[in-house]
This record gives C-alpha cells, structure tokens and sequence, in this order.
C-alpha cells in the first residue's frame, strides 16, 4: 500500500482510464466479434478491468468532485488512444473541438480554486 500513498493523482486517473477503456473495448470485442468460450473469457477480462478502474479512481487522493473532473479529462485522451489502436479510427473534428471543451472543462472543474 506504501507504493500507492505515494503515486501522484495523474498516475492513479491514467491507470483507472486505461482499465475502463481497454476493458469496455473487450467487452464490446466479446460481444460483437466473439462467440462460445472466447465471447464468455473476454467479457469476463473486461469486467475484471472495468473492476480495477473503479478501484483505481476511487483510491486518487482527491475529493470526488475534484477527481471526477480530472478523470473526465483524461477519460477522453485515452478513450481516444484506445479507440485508434484498439478499432483503427481516427477521431473527426467533432470529436476533437467536442475533446478540447471536455479536457478544458475537467480541468477548470479539478483546478479552479474558489475563495
């Protein structure tokens, strides 16, 4: 538990979007593309990942509402990392002006301090 206290909050959001990503991407493999045993293997590795990200999101050493800005943010760079390895898909522009307001937003939500 020592290695975790001392990972920075980045460190603990970039894992968490990794795991629900990656394993929301397995799932959706596992359903669309599968069938039998492979189909019921990978949606149970997905589930196990989408497991980890909730673990891992919730151990970031910030409030919630600070964290879940945050998350949104890195959320989406990953969603759009995976998207392109995992589904070879370009993000359109849509996506990335939509990106830019979605990664702005959660950093004003994480970082804007008040009085």
């Amino acid at each position: 538990m020592k290695l975790l206290a001392d990972m920075p909050v980045l460190a603990f959001l970039t894992i968490a979007t990794a795991l629900e990503v990656a394993g929301d991407a397995i799932i959706r493999k596992s359903l669309f593309e599968h069938a039998g045993l492979a189909r019921v293997a990978l949606f149970l590795l997905g589930a196990v990942l989408v497991t980890g990200y909730g673990t891992f999101l919730n151990l970031a050493p910030l409030e919630f509402g600070k964290v879940v800005g945050l998350y949104i943010a890195t959320l989406f760079v990953m969603w759009q990392l995976i998207t392109f390895f995992a589904f070879r898909t370009l993000p359109t522009l849509p996506v990335m002006v939509g990106g830019v307001l979605i990664v702005t937003g959660g950093l004003v939500v994480s970082f804007w301090k008040t009085a």
